[in-house]
Parts: C-alpha cells; sequence; structure tokens
C-alpha cells in the first residue's frame, strides 16, 4: 500500500467544496491541487468561482496548486494537466505531510 495520500472531493457547482478542502487541508496538514480546468488561467477570475481569499482559515494560508499557472488564451490540455498533477503531487509528498493533498472541483480534467 502506498503511503502518500490523496483525498478527492467533487460535486457540482457552489456546493462549498473549497470551504471543505480548505478545513480539511487545515485539520490533516494538507495542500490542495486544483482540478479545474478553467482557474489554471491567470486573470478569469469572475465566471470560474475563483476566490483565492477562501484558501485562508483562521489567518493560516492553504497551499494551494495548478491555479493561475497559464495565461488566458494559452494552450492546456488534459496530458499537460497530468504531468503538472504529478509534479504538485510529488513536491507536496516530498514535504512528508501528513495528508499529502486534495484535489477536486468542477470541470475536472481526469
Amino acid at each position: 500500500m502506498s503511503d502518500k495520500n490523496l483525498l478527492i472531493i467533487l460535486g457540482a457547482t457552489a456546493v462549498g467544496k473549497t470551504q471543505l478542502a480548505v478545513q480539511l487541508a487545515n485539520t490533516f496538514d494538507g495542500e490542495i491541487i486544483s482540478a479545474d480546468s478553467r482557474q489554471v488561467f491567470k486573470g478569469m477570475d469572475i465566471g470560474t468561482g475563483k476566490d483565492l481569499s477562501e484558501y485562508e482559515i483562521g489567518g493560516l494560508k492553504i497551499p494551494y496548486h495548478l491555479i493561475d499557472i497559464k495565461n488566458a488564451g494559452e494552450r492546456y490540455q488534459v496530458n499537460a494537466f497530468k504531468e503538472d498533477f504529478y509534479k504538485a503531487f510529488e513536491l507536496i509528498s516530498s514535504k512528508k505531510k501528513n495528508t499529502n493533498s486534495l484535489w477536486g472541483y468542477r470541470n475536472v480534467y481526469p
């Protein structure tokens, strides 16, 4: 059995996935890897539900990955997402976190 933990949060739009992910990341000393197909793009905050202030709980900023990593209009396909996901996952795993990552959101790539 792998010593790398992955908690996946999936659900419909606006049901509280980010808030839950932040709470769990805080509880389990984890980090968040977003799989939202639109939040990868910089400057597309309106209409994507990207509210980076939600990634803070009790004054603690929860680390997140794969948000704002590409310029709007830049091509980003599922294979690139897969590679970026594995890089983020390995980075988090190398930090010896209890729960290595939390992953979810709508319009996911996989």
